[in-house]
């Protein structure tokens, strides 16, 4: 329960009751994440459906804020960042990791941010009226993501990619790849979450040569709108 309060805490705005926690704790709460992932998705789907009654456009952008909102933001920072670390290393791993360390916000990272928040507005405008629900599942389905990637990329740097790599179990994967497969009978599209974070743990390790914080958090962010895009071509097909 520790552990789970504690993803919560991390991963979203809600209200947690305060816990006693150490770093192993906080590494452990990566079991938790999908948890949350739920929690968020109930929140943007319940604010689209909403905004949706009064105008398709207007849900969109009621689910986009809901989005930002209950997240803090968090992984669009680190989007954010990743951008502008690839942007300005042109290689150099080392200035790479200086960059993304960089509490400022440059354009690369200005770019990929507005670009995100543009597809996901986009997608959001083409999920119908009644077809809400299926959203809940996006934020959930992306956070098994960083117990993947904790667990088969190696960390690039000290903190939160380091300390959760050893947390990641196998066992935690498997569970909730199975429960994504069983959400996946009612939401195929759901099964898009397999290559695109397949997809995204061969780039790191290609690409970076190891996971951090922002790199979680910039994968969380473009498995979520790969998913949404599957959703709405799932639906028009």
């Amino acid at each position: 329960m520790r552990a789970l309060l504690l993803a919560i805490g991390f991963l979203t705005r809600l209200p947690v009751p305060r816990v006693l926690a150490d770093a192993g704790d906080f590494a452990r709460a990566i079991r938790y994440y999908p948890a949350a992932g739920l929690l968020v998705g109930a929140v943007v789907a319940a604010a689209g459906w909403a905004g949706s009654l009064l105008d398709p456009w207007t849900g969109a952008l009621a689910a986009l804020i809901a989005w930002a909102a209950v997240t803090g933001a968090l992984h669009l920072d680190g989007l954010g960042d990743l951008a502008d670390g690839l942007g300005a290393a042109h290689g150099d791993r080392t200035r790479l990791v200086a960059v993304m360390a960089d509490p400022h916000v440059g354009s690369f990272g200005v770019v990929a941010i507005v670009l995100q928040l543009a597809a996901k507005l986009v997608l959001l405008h083409a999920v119908p009226p009644a077809g809400w629900w299926p959203v809940v599942a996006i934020p959930f389905a992306a956070r098994i993501g960083p117990i993947a990637w904790a667990r088969f990329v190696p960390p690039l740097k000290p903190g939160l990619g380091a300390d959760v790599a050893a947390a990641a179990r196998r066992s935690d994967l498997g569970g909730w790849t199975t429960l994504l497969a069983g959400a996946a009978v009612f939401v195929p599209a759901l099964l898009a979450a397999v290559p695109l974070i397949l997809g995204w743990t061969i780039w790191l390790r290609r690409k970076l040569g190891g996971v951090s914080g922002d790199a979680h958090g910039a994968g969380i962010e473009l498995v979520e709108t790969g998913l949404l895009l599957a959703l709405v071509v799932a639906r028009a097909g």
